[in-house]
């Protein structure tokens, strides 16, 4: 591993531990410099190729997923690790499902169920542009929805 503050090339592991997704996070110290720096390893799995509304193909984008749920949580108290891990979850359940191809809807879906779940102002915001609410007798709709659901919990 390359040494971020000489970038001389040996390095060894202090210490190394395991998260829930995965991935391994370990403790390096430079042979060089004898800096100290973490990494985080995290196996690549493939995920399937999005299928857009438009028939066009794109690669499943985490970042730009993760973007979009930011948006949809600014100004609210949404802890960021609650949107990584919202992300992971939704690429682990892409990658179970084992296909080459899928509905982009399918990404939406899930994300507006986390949402739901995270936070509600953030998922009308989502719901908003998602399910195309454009009138505001639509957004009412979708509150009433919400509050009628949290009643009855």
């Amino acid at each position: 591993m390359i040494c971020p503050f000489c970038q001389h090339q040996n390095s060894k592991v202090i210490d190394t531990n395991k998260d829930a997704h995965g991935g391994i996070r370990r403790r390096r110290e430079c042979l060089y410099c004898h800096q100290r720096f973490s990494t985080y390893e995290r196996p690549i799995l493939t995920t399937p190729m999005l299928i857009k509304q438009n028939g066009a193909r794109e690669e499943f984008n985490r970042d730009k997923l993760l973007q979009g749920l930011r948006i949809a949580c600014a100004k609210r108290p949404v802890p960021a690790a609650s949107l990584e891990k919202l992300v992971d979850d939704i690429e682990a359940e892409l990658q179970k499902m084992g296909r080459v191809e899928i509905n982009s809807r399918v990404v939406g879906d899930l994300a507006i169920r986390g949402l739901k779940e995270l936070d509600h102002v953030a998922y009308i915001r989502y719901a908003i542009v998602y399910l195309r609410l454009d009138d505001l007798h639509a957004v009412r709709d979708e509150i009433d929805r919400l509050l009628s659901e949290e009643e009855t919990i």
